[in-house]
């Protein structure tokens, strides 16, 4: 077995790093991430200028010198690190500086660079220019592949819909309802499964006692149906399909589920409906990212289906709270089996 890094004990490890842990000097083994700390920490940046900072709203100013160490820890923080570098040995570096860059518990590094940061502020959905985290994949095989489609209805991406003014940027933003389309046409194409995971509340879940803030929201008449043994009032309300979804889901061949009631869809019968049919592959798309679509993929995950997540073909609010797609996106990165693009998914669907 390949020795693993002793810094993360995650990647495996390519070189050995001269460390000072405890007053003594040693060496460790080191994966390429770790090799770049203490590559930069080798050259620490020229000091600023001194200059007055205002501390506080209730202090004066005061004149102060600082001199960042080379992984952004101030003076202040206890991290301080001084250069040992020779010529004939390694370069020594403080183990505890290493474990500062990455942030022990999780064991990743936290390198920051000007160019990354132009790139967020850029597009703050690029994926970063240096990752750490592995990127797993899928190579489908369309016997026992569906494409799963959650809440493809007209509340969530119409702005006709209830919940337009919370995800109507995101959606137009990721062109969510043509992506949609592309996937739905490629999945017909391909004659996989095509499962649709819906949202329905009649009137006598308007009685529940308590719940989430997304539930309580969604109390507010999303999704809403008279009865569920009745259609009465169905036809273009807001919990009606898209229009332009209506050829694909309505085509007597696509499975329309038992409605999910909060996020998850462990009340319904989506995973039944994919374990009878031998099917263990998802694709996963809809509505929406950080809600509905990361517990499905979450649960289905856990109940041991491979899920590869189509990033453009979602979206998710935008409040004052907070980025719903942002969140969402960060949290796939690390539970997807597969992060991809329309494009690429329509591909994979294409040629497998």
């Amino acid at each position: 077995m390949s020795a693993i890094c002793e810094i993360c004990q995650f990647h495996p490890a390519t070189q050995r790093v001269a460390v000072i842990a405890d007053g003594h000097k040693r060496e460790v083994l080191v994966c390429d991430v770790h090799r770049r700390v203490a590559e930069r920490a080798t050259t620490p940046p020229t000091p600023p200028p001194v200059s007055k900072q205002l501390v506080s709203k209730d202090l004066p100013m005061t004149e102060t010198t600082s001199t960042p160490s080379p992984i952004g820890h101030g003076s202040h923080c206890g991290r301080n690190y001084e250069p040992q570098a020779t010529q004939s040995a390694p370069t020594p570096i403080s183990r505890r500086v290493v474990l500062g860059a990455l942030g022990a518990s999780a064991g990743v590094a936290g390198i920051a660079t000007e160019s990354v940061a132009d790139t967020a502020a850029a597009n703050p959905y690029a994926d970063p220019e240096k990752p750490v985290l592995p990127r797993p994949t899928m190579t489908l095989d369309l016997g026992r592949t569906a494409l799963v489609i959650i809440d493809p209805q007209v509340d969530f991406l119409s702005p006709k819909g209830k919940a337009w003014s919370a995800f109507g940027e995101s959606i137009t933003e990721h062109n969510t309802v043509a992506n949609l389309i592309r996937l739905f046409k490629a999945a017909k194409a391909a004659s996989i499964s095509v499962v649709i995971s819906p949202h329905f509340y009649f009137p006598y879940d308007s009685e529940w006692k308590y719940g989430g803030a997304g539930e309580i929201v969604m109390h507010h008449g999303w999704f809403a149906r008279k009865d569920p043994l009745s259609v009465e009032g169905f036809k273009d309300s807001g919990a009606d399909w898209m229009p332009e979804f209506k050829p694909f889901i309505e085509d007597g061949k696509t499975i329309v589920c038992s409605p999910h009631k909060v996020f998850g869809p462990q009340p319904n019968d989506l995973v039944l409906q994919l374990r009878k049919r031998r099917i263990d592959q998802i694709v996963l798309a809809g509505m929406s990212a950080n809600l509905c679509v990361e517990s499905h993929l979450r649960h289905l995950q856990e109940s041991g289906f491979e899920v590869a997540v189509v990033r453009d073909a979602t979206a998710g609010g935008k409040l004052p709270e907070g980025d719903g797609y942002l969140a969402a996106l960060v949290n796939y990165r690390w539970l997807a089996n597969a992060l991809w693009t329309t494009e690429e998914a329509v591909r994979r669907l294409t040629v497998s």
